[in-house]
């Protein structure tokens, strides 16, 4: 177990008296029972987050890429009681607020990361622990990501002191046309995947295209075996899932006996009430054009695809339907579906006004993204696209939210905004910077200087006797 896990979870618990409450009348026999509510609107399993205890920090002498577009050079940034609440070239603060010289250094909002499977593939990656794709049926949109995440996994730490990482998704594996549902974290050391999960986020459904899903079941002589294939299973899964939410809702309405549950049902149910985000693996751009009318036939919106290695040539499709596109840096080439991905790709879809970011898709990359973002930039500087730093900065942090539906609280240092913060002693943009300092809700959680703010873990240390191990 990290050390920085255990003196994290150090605190007080308080025994809270319980008040006896008045008994309730019996109810007549012609009394009604409340209707069910709706099995998708309802959470068993809502999060249990409290944020960190912070102190009024004011950051100074810095330049801010403030995730709205802005860049402020020898700025201030001050948040407290884990809000963001004034940034600007000279700001007041209280007296008592702790101040912070950032000479020559920048601050970001913090790094949220789309398409992430740490904690259902912790690393070091072991058979037992791998728990990402339930590879049993081609649609398994029953399965929850929170249910396999392990919050020890080593890799939050790392990503929250190499990447300045403060917020991240959790999604099923691809092996399946549907994996199951996603769950948002915030990046804070907890006992329970619930202790992570951001308050008040919404659900994903993960879905995925092309090799993955006719591949795996294909090798089985069962369909899908191709990419028709796919497509058909798909659309027979949404038609039962219409039909399972026709019934739902007439019981609403008209009331009478509630149908069965049906839990795979309940999560695309959600998704086509508006209450869960497609998040949908995707590489070629003729596929992602075919979900995009799938999504119209029955009524759902894909809030993003990811990997999307071709979406540089649907870019005006994509933005005429308000979809995200999360994608690498550089990665092409590893399979067919892939062999068309260019490194311009982020340039391009940014030039034509598409919502675009940055992902990890690994326990590795994920440390730095902000590299990531830099390689991206550099290819479209090469072929006369030149992004700024303060645009950039969004494919890392205020695009995400938008795709995550969280941009209303998280994403940008605006005032009234969670105080999730990165200080980096250098332009986040070169390979030579790191983060130094990490806020989440405004309580440091990463401190360079302080070796009790950084994480080390029992992995790293090695085991008994292998060492020096102080």
């Amino acid at each position: 177990m990290s050390k920085t896990f255990l003196l994290a979870l150090t605190s007080v618990f308080a025994l809270s008296a319980c008040a006896t409450a008045p008994a309730e009348k019996p109810k007549s026999a012609s009394s009604s029972a409340p209707k069910a509510a709706l099995p998708w609107t309802t959470d068993p399993f809502p999060s249990t987050y409290h944020a960190y205890p912070g102190v009024p920090t004011l950051v100074t002498n810095v330049t801010i890429l403030d995730g709205e577009g802005g860049k402020i050079v020898g700025g201030q940034v001050l948040f407290a009681d884990g809000k963001i609440v004034a940034v600007g070239q000279t700001v007041q603060a209280p007296s008592d607020t702790k101040v912070i010289d950032g000479a020559g250094k920048y601050v970001t909002p913090g790094v949220i990361d789309i398409h992430s499977h740490l904690g259902d593939y912790p690393s070091p990656q072991v058979q037992a622990l791998s728990d990402g794709n339930e590879a049993t049926a081609p649609t398994t949109p029953e399965v929850w990501a929170e249910h396999s995440v392990w919050p020890q996994d080593p890799g939050f730490s790392r990503a929250l002191a190499n990447g300045g990482v403060t917020t991240l998704q959790i999604l099923p594996g691809s092996a399946n046309l549907m994996g199951g549902r996603s769950v948002v974290l915030k990046n804070v050391y907890a006992r329970t995947t619930q202790g992570m999960k951001f308050p008040g986020a919404m659900y994903g459904l993960k879905m995925a295209c092309g090799e993955n899903p006719k591949r795996v079941y294909g090798s089985k002589g069962r369909e899908p075996s191709t990419r028709m294939g796919n497509i058909a299973v798909d659309r027979m899964t949404w038609a039962k899932a219409a039909e399972y939410k026709r019934r739902w809702d007439k019981y609403e309405n008209s009331g009478g006996e509630a149908p069965s549950r049906d839990i795979a049902m309940d999560t695309l149910a959600g998704v086509l009430d508006g209450k869960i985000l497609v998040q949908n693996h995707c590489y070629r751009a003729d596929e992602m054009a075919n979900v995009i009318d799938m999504s119209k036939e029955f009524g759902y919106h894909v809030s993003a695809f990811h990997h999307g290695v071709e979406a540089y040539k649907i870019a005006d499709l994509l933005k005429a339907n308000d979809i995200c596109a999360a994608v690498w840096a550089d990665w092409y080439g590893f399979k067919m579906e892939s062999y068309d991905g260019i490194e311009e790709n982020l340039a391009i879809l940014q030039r034509a006004g598409t919502c675009a970011m940055i992902h990890s898709d690994d326990e590795n990359g994920i440390q730095r993204l902000n590299q990531e973002v830099a390689k991206a930039r550099a290819a479209g500087r090469r072929m006369g696209i030149d992004i700024p730093d303060e645009v950039a900065v969004q494919w890392m942090t205020l695009n995400p939210a938008k795709a995550l539906h969280i941009d209303g609280v998280t994403g940008s240092l605006k005032p009234g905004k969670m105080a999730d913060v990165v200080l980096w002693n250098g332009n986040p943009f070169s390979v030579y910077t790191r983060p130094e300092m990490v806020w989440i809700d405004g309580a440091l959680l990463y401190d360079m200087h302080n070796p009790k703010l950084r994480p080390v873990s029992d992995f790293e240390l090695g085991q008994p006797g292998e060492g020096d191990v102080k």
